[in-house]
């Protein structure tokens, strides 16, 4: 009957002004019994306030239900909703510590490797020395050696013996004692030892001749060949894969005649020239000057020459005189209508279209015009002013060769940058005006040389080779004609 009373109540105030407002619903309590529900909203929503009800407590329970899971998914603690205080994601203070230590232990170690590296590369360059030093070695004669009997009572002064019948001063020489008594320190694995007896030295000499005349490396013959690359320096990092390296041949004060100087070339603002004392000093990475041009420069083409650094320009044909001594450049001049910035380079490209070198003629510039239609042209420059004095045309075409450099005034060029075993395959003889095809063994030990230059100071070729600073030994043939004077 209370229900009935109830439901009759609910009719009267749904058939009332608040009829299109009124709810009414029905659903199980938490005990899982039927109960009904109406709710007639009031015109102040702030007078009856609706606090609890079934969604409410449902949305308590999956609001529970969230909080479980996202306690599992992070680990982490979560403090009961009723305290308001959330989440804690600040890291501790020891951890932040403990990072900052792995760091820090991480970049040592790296450093370590690092020098490691270096030093491992030094144990291989040296292991491949003393291999070729132990395979020399086992290419000499190794005869056997009697064994030495002490000498009698009668023969007590060696220095004084006479030689036996049959040898010469020579070998007794050779086969006496020090002064303490003790022979071991003159003997050699090549030679035999009888007792108390002396040997009879033959030597068997064959002479080779060379061609077109006797050898000449003091004079200004043509070369006759090339000898093998010897390693100085690599370079440290990737701005010394290209790069060029030079001996002045009259060095002015402050500066020595040993002072070697070296420019890495990667970049596009190269401007470092770093000297170095001597050859020991360049192989070790010391430099004594550290010097910043006032222009940068392009490509593998700068050379020394009396005081002074001669480069070309970037992104221009203008060619530059740097003074070392006073540290400024003392001229400026373009080449005329020379190609620059990759119009006229070698075979192995990096903007290599204006070439300087220095002989016993004195200075050069080795390039090419439109006029020329990319054959090599070859300019004598005065040394002071950079002007122009004689220009030659030749027949080479300068993108079909890897390099060049001159040697009393005769250019001579290279046929391959990459291969390991190429040639020098053109020479041109500004004397005469005459070129020939030549082939000359010439190898390129690391695989991309990117600099082959004549350094008059040493008489030699250096080379700059993926890296690697290297130097070439050369055999010239006795000269045909007087040699030009020296200016």
């Amino acid at each position: 009957m209370f229900f009935l009373f109830l439901l009759c109540m609910c009719g009267l105030l749904l058939r009332g002004n608040a009829q299109d407002r009124a709810s009414l619903w029905r659903g199980n309590d938490r005990t899982g019994q039927c109960q009904y529900t109406f709710t007639v909203p009031s015109p102040m929503e702030a007078t009856c306030p609706q606090v609890g009800g079934p969604e409410v407590e449902g949305l308590k329970t999956r609001l529970s239900v969230l909080e479980a899971l996202m306690s599992q998914l992070s680990g982490k603690d979560l403090q009961p909703r009723g305290g308001h205080q959330g989440v804690s994601a600040r890291p501790q203070p020891e951890l932040q510590e403990a990072l900052n230590r792995a760091v820090g232990e991480r970049n040592l170690l790296q450093g370590e490797k690092e020098r490691l590296e270096r030093e491992l590369e030094t144990l291989k360059l040296r292991m491949d020395e003393m291999r070729r030093e132990t395979e020399r070695l086992r290419s000499r004669p190794c005869l056997t050696q009697n064994p030495v009997v002490a000498p009698s009572s009668t023969q007590q002064d060696w220095g004084r013996a006479r030689p036996a019948a049959g040898s010469n001063q020579m070998t007794h020489l050779m086969t006496r004692p020090n002064r303490h008594g003790d022979s071991s320190n003159l003997r050699d694995s090549a030679w035999q030892y009888g007792a108390l007896s002396f040997q009879e030295l033959k030597a068997e000499v064959t002479e080779v001749p060379a061609p077109d005349g006797t050898v000449d490396n003091t004079g200004c013959g043509e070369v006759i060949s090339v000898g093998v690359p010897v390693t100085h320096r690599k370079a440290d990092n990737i701005a010394g894969k290209y790069g060029v390296w030079m001996q002045d041949p009259e060095a002015v004060s402050p500066y020595g005649p040993n002072m070697l100087w070296r420019i890495d070339t990667i970049g596009t603002e190269i401007r470092q020239l770093y000297g170095y004392d001597d050859m020991e000093q360049l192989s070790k990475g010391f430099p004594s000057k550290v010097l910043l041009l006032p222009d940068p420069l392009e490509s593998t083409g700068a050379t020394m020459y009396r005081g002074s650094l001669y480069y070309q320009r970037r992104l221009s044909r203008t060619l530059i005189r740097y003074d070392l001594a006073a540290e400024h450049v003392a001229a400026r001049r373009e080449l005329p209508h020379a190609g620059f910035h990759g119009q006229f380079p070698y075979s192995w490209g990096g903007y290599t279209d204006i070439d300087l070198s220095v002989d016993e003629k004195g200075l050069w510039a080795i390039y090419s015009t439109s006029k020329a239609q990319g054959a090599i042209v070859i300019s004598k420059l005065d040394p002071h002013s950079l002007e122009v004095k004689k220009s030659w045309e030749t027949s080479i075409r300068k993108a079909s060769v890897a390099n060049s450099f001159m040697i009393c005034g005769k250019l001579y060029t290279v046929a391959s940058y990459a291969a390991r075993d190429t040639t020098i395959n053109h020479v041109y003889d500004t004397g005469t005006s005459q070129g020939k095809a030549v082939s000359i063994p010439f190898k390129n030990k690391y695989g991309y040389n990117s600099m082959i230059d004549y350094s008059l100071a040493q008489r030699k070729l250096f080379a700059w080779d993926n890296f690697h600073l290297v130097s070439y030994d050369l055999r010239l043939g006795r000269q045909q004609a007087n040699r030009g004077h020296h200016e």
